[in-house]
């Protein structure tokens, strides 16, 4: 068969030249193919160094998009509806119900009624007559949001709040373009749109 024949001649003249290379050509032969052997086998060990180096850099690169890309899913899938301003949440149902009825809407779904503490957030204000998280159930005068913190930020209207009905105990938010003081004290059981915040 062919490769019996190859085999045999290249046998045949590998054996032929052997006495004439001699053993220090055949001794420098051997040295230059482990010399060869050995960068061959310095360079399999760096490329393995720089890929197990780049694979750790993938893992840790996957493991910091991981999480954000589980954030972006979320927000993706369960925020519908919902508007992002800094680092909340805001959903503006398209119904009306009283203060507690509204808030309770929220809090089934993990928000609470908005707390507007920042200028920023009041001019993000929205085009209805909405409840927000503020009210002096608790003690007349003494108003609180629904977290249980004081009210340091106001943006009440001109003359408000004024109890004018005596239970008036409930904030709404009313659009006023001209205005941001904004802010109403009504009877709790009105009924209004209303804002949720997460």
């Amino acid at each position: 068969n062919i490769y019996h024949s190859i085999i045999t001649y290249v046998l045949f003249h590998w054996c032929d030249t052997f006495p004439v290379l001699g053993y220090d050509n055949m001794t420098k032969e051997r040295d230059r193919l482990l010399d060869i052997n050995n960068n061959l086998t310095l360079e399999r060990d760096q490329l393995q160094s720089s890929y197990d180096n780049l694979t750790m850099e993938r893992d840790a690169i996957q493991q910091k998009l991981t999480p954000l890309f589980t954030v972006f899913l979320f927000e993706e899938m369960c925020f519908k509806g919902w508007r992002k301003f800094g680092s909340s949440y805001y959903y503006f149902p398209n119904e009306r119900k009283n203060w507690t009825e509204s808030r309770q809407y929220c809090r089934e779904m993990g928000a609470d009624l908005v707390i507007i503490n920042s200028r920023e957030e009041q001019v993000r204000g929205v085009n209805i007559y909405a409840w927000i998280g503020l009210s002096d159930a608790q003690t007349e005068g003494n108003w609180k949001w629904v977290d249980g913190s004081p009210l340091t930020t106001v943006y009440w209207r001109k003359g408000e709040p004024n109890d004018a009905h005596k239970d008036e105990d409930c904030a709404v938010y009313l659009n006023e373009v001209v205005s941001l003081n904004t802010w109403n004290d009504i009877p709790c059981s009105y009924e209004a749109g209303w804002i949720c915040e997460l």
